[in-house]
């Protein structure tokens, strides 16, 4: 994989910040990927399939727009299909992904970490260079794994549109 670097896209408290990798295209097939459980165990997007995806990228879950990102998708989680899935994705490690999660109580999301191989960041252009970090972004994939939103936030310390992101897996999940 050439390794795309693209500018202007986000800025981290009004500084600009490089993204390494391409810019995934809504319509086109979700790029496949590789990440880890809070086992280490590799985990793949073919482990989803034929199922909608709401993938929601943060930082690091132990900051407060990334935590508050993570529980508010959790809970309108608990509304949608029982077929949805929710992905969260950082770099933090496994360990300290676990420890939020049974300290937030967020049981219905499937926390994986990108930390090993960056493989997502990369593949969905979403991988801060120097930093080592993915941007707030969200992503939503139907049921015959293409895109079909997409929303990268262009200041890292603001909100993503969650109405937006909640029509579109509601869209997806039929």
């Amino acid at each position: 994989m050439d390794l795309v670097e693209r500018q202007g896209v986000v800025t981290m408290k009004g500084r600009p910040v490089v993204l390494q990798g391409p810019s995934v295209e809504v319509g086109r097939p979700a790029p496949g990927f590789r990440v880890v459980d809070g086992s280490f165990q590799p985990v793949e997007l073919g482990a989803f399939a034929g199922r909608p995806l709401l993938i929601s990228t943060v930082q690091s879950l132990d900051t407060g727009v990334c935590a508050l990102q993570t529980k508010r998708f959790h809970e309108e989680v608990a509304r949608l299909p029982a077929d949805v899935v929710y992905i969260v994705l950082s770099t933090d490690l496994p360990f300290a992904q676990k420890r939020f999660c049974e300290t937030e109580k967020v049981d219905r999301a499937h926390v994986l970490s990108d930390h090993v191989w960056r493989d997502f960041g990369l593949r969905y252009g979403v991988l801060i260079k120097d930093l080592g970090l993915l941007a707030r972004a969200v992503f939503v994939i139907g049921r015959d794994g293409r895109l079909v939103y997409k929303q990268i936030v262009s200041e890292l310390s603001e909100h993503p549109g969650y109405d937006e992101a909640l029509e579109a897996i509601r869209a997806a999940a039929g």
